[in-house]
C-alpha cells in the first residue's frame, strides 16, 4: 500500500485530513499513535476548519520537516535545503489541484464555515476531494523523503 493509498483509508475511516496524512507516515514519524493524532488534529479543515491552508498540505510539511529538518539553529544551509523541499511539494501540491493548496477553493464552496465538523455521510464524500487530496498530499511527501 502506497503511503496516498494508507492516508485515503486513514481518513475514510474517519480521521482528518492532516491526521489521516500524519499518521499515515507513523513508521517514520515514530511517535506513538495518540500524541500523532493530537498533534494534527487542530489542523484539520484547513486549521480548525477555517477553510485556510489544507489540512494535508500542514501535515506534509510536518512529514517532510521531520525527515529533513536541523535541530541545529544556525544550520542556515539545511534549513534553506529544507524550505526548497516544503515549496516544491506545495507547488506539485498546487500543480495537481488547480493551482492551490487553500482549503476553501480546494473545497470550492462545499462548506459552511462552521465549527462543527459534519457528518461522514455519502454525501460528504460526494462532494468533497478530501480523500483524494490526502492520497497526493502523502504520495507528495513520499517523495520528498526520499522514499520513491
Amino acid at each position: 500500500m502506497t503511503r496516498g493509498e494508507k492516508a485515503e483509508k486513514l481518513f475514510r475511516e474517519g480521521l482528518n485530513c492532516a491526521q489521516a496524512v500524519f499518521l499515515a507516515f507513523d513508521d517514520v514519524i515514530k511517535l506513538d499513535k495518540n500524541t500523532m493524532l493530537t498533534l494534527s488534529a487542530g489542523f484539520g479543515g484547513g486549521f480548525g476548519r477555517m477553510r485556510e491552508v489544507c489540512g494535508t498540505v500542514s501535515a506534509m510539511t510536518a512529514v517532510i520537516s521531520h525527515c529533513n529538518a536541523s535541530t541545529d539553529p544556525t544550520d542556515r544551509e539545511k534549513k534553506a535545503e529544507l524550505y526548497k523541499k516544503i515549496q516544491g511539494a506545495m507547488k506539485e501540491f498546487a500543480q495537481a489541484n488547480n493551482g492551490t493548496y487553500i482549503c476553501k477553493d480546494l473545497l470550492k464552496g462545499a462548506f459552511d464555515g462552521s465549527h462543527i465538523p459534519d457528518e461522514r455521510t455519502p454525501e460528504y464524500y460526494a462532494k468533497r476531494p478530501c480523500p483524494k487530496l490526502c492520497h497526493i498530499a502523502a504520495d507528495i511527501a513520499a517523495k520528498y523523503i526520499n522514499e520513491e
